[in-house]
């Protein structure tokens, strides 16, 4: 009996003794877990966040400057207004993914704006909703100052879609320092993207000139006219042979 009794008392001093490490190990296995979760749930956001400004920045105000330019040729009629209306639509859906990207960023994020991509990221905020504002202000066609917003619409449009599709870079860039994950697909995929992008843009403007080159005018061709001759000189000259 009384070994039982030193045994018990040795082993309850054995656990008063390593309490506080198996609390202390438990916290820090906790704390571990929790740190995953985060990262993970953050890498997930971030994840998130760089899709909807590729779609925005990267996909959809890109085309919509596609489709704007193809309707320069249409004076008015039912392709016009299609055009048009795919324009406002892309232009629409692009800003509204743009809001949700900076506002899961604000939320989410570190917003100490310490590197280039933050800082871009919110003067291009910026110049988004101000160029959908003046989308919204714009002018009738044919109207006193349409040519004045005209310019104006399309110069704020390239600079948001040119420094779009530079922030899509660096936004990657800062993924890859974070993450230390390879994003060299996905810069691949985005260039070639882009390239077909300008490709396009480039050929737009050449199209209509490029069927050209392989048409001749009526009025370019060349024609064969018969020039009057004398009835005499033809009798004379049948007549010395004759002869």
């Amino acid at each position: 009996m009384e070994y039982v009794i030193k045994a018990r008392n040795f082993m309850i001093i054995l656990l008063v003794l390593l309490l506080p490490y198996l609390i202390t190990s438990f916290q820090e296995h906790t704390e571990k877990d929790n740190n995953m979760l985060t990262e993970r749930r953050l890498s997930t956001q971030i994840i998130i966040h760089g899709f909807l400004l590729w779609a925005s920045m990267g996909f959809l105000i890109p085309i919509g400057i596609l489709t704007i330019r193809l309707s320069n040729k249409e004076v008015q009629g039912r392709r016009l207004r299609i055009m048009f209306f795919i324009h406002a639509i892309t232009q629409i859906v692009s800003v509204i993914l743009v809001t949700a990207g900076a506002v899961l960023s604000v939320k989410n994020f570190s917003n100490t704006f310490n590197n280039m991509h933050r800082r871009l990221g919110v003067a291009l905020y910026g110049l988004v909703l101000l160029q959908a504002l003046s989308g919204l202000l714009r002018p009738s066609r044919g109207g006193k100052n349409r040519s004045i917003w005209f310019s104006a619409h399309w110069l704020l449009g390239t600079t948001v879609s040119l420094l779009g599709i530079i922030n899509v870079y660096t936004g990657l860039h800062a993924y890859h320092e974070r993450s230390s994950k390879s994003i060299r697909p996905w810069v691949i995929f985005f260039t070639a993207e882009i390239v077909c992008i300008g490709f396009l843009y480039l050929f737009q403007g050449k199209w209509e000139y490029i069927q050209k080159q392989g048409v001749v005018l009526a009025n370019d061709q060349p024609t064969t006219t018969m020039q009057p001759t004398d009835n005499r000189e033809v009798l004379a000259k049948q007549n010395k042979d004759s002869c």
